[in-house]
């Protein structure tokens, strides 16, 4: 049995990728929210058995694992194709270029992140013009995708990868509050903000924070 736990607000990207990730590879799986302003990640058993007390988590028949890469990447070891489609690339290089592209949007965008807020995109749309420092962010992120995304293409490998759903939530950090992205990138993020699996995310019901 596989049961994530998440948070109420459904409005981490880390818990997102991972939702993403169980759905495209259809696996059912059983969901239970944590209030993290309530302090409940902290309470036993969860916070000892998820070591960190944070989500998102996974238990898969009593294993448990924190940090999202570390469970997208165990899930497509653990339930590998072709009965299950992939949700990382094939190749080495390729699989070390999707690596690459999470380690910059978990550490790599702060004042992106801190001026356009996923509660931006989930939530209300934010007003105020992006600062320097965000904009310079903003501009790393669209040359990423803008260097990596084949012509005509709505995936940045060889198939679609959970990679493909954090870029396009990390761009509709920009195109939910208007800020400007090229045509050819904003074409690639509504795609993806289309899957099944995104759409089943994004449109959950939720409490206003």
């Amino acid at each position: 049995m596989l049961t994530l736990y998440g948070e109420t607000l459904w409005e981490s990207p880390y818990v997102y990728s991972v939702f993403v990730a169980l759905r495209e590879k259809g696996l059912a799986f059983d969901l239970k929210e944590l209030d993290l302003q309530a302090g409940e990640q902290r309470q036993q058993p969860f916070a000892e058995r998820s070591m960190v007390a944070k989500v998102p988590a996974l238990d898969h028949d009593g294993f448990w694992l924190t940090e999202s890469l570390a469970i997208v990447e165990y899930l497509d070891d653990r339930f590998p194709s072709p009965e299950h489609p992939p949700v990382l690339p094939y190749g080495i290089e390729e699989r070390a270029r999707a690596r690459q592209l999470a380690g910059v949007l978990r550490s790599g965008l702060p004042h992106l992140v801190a001026e356009r807020p996923t509660s931006s995109i989930v939530f209300d749309p934010m007003r105020t013009p992006l600062g320097d420092a965000a904009k310079a962010d903003a501009a790393k992120l669209i040359n990423m995708v803008e260097r990596l995304l084949p012509s005509d293409s709505t995936a940045l490998f060889m198939h679609w990868t959970f990679i493909d759903a954090e870029v396009a939530l990390a761009l509709h950090r920009l195109l939910a509050s208007g800020d400007p992205v090229p045509a050819r990138v904003r074409a690639y993020a509504e795609a993806i903000w289309q899957r099944p699996s995104v759409r089943a995310y994004i449109e959950h019901e939720r409490p206003r924070s």
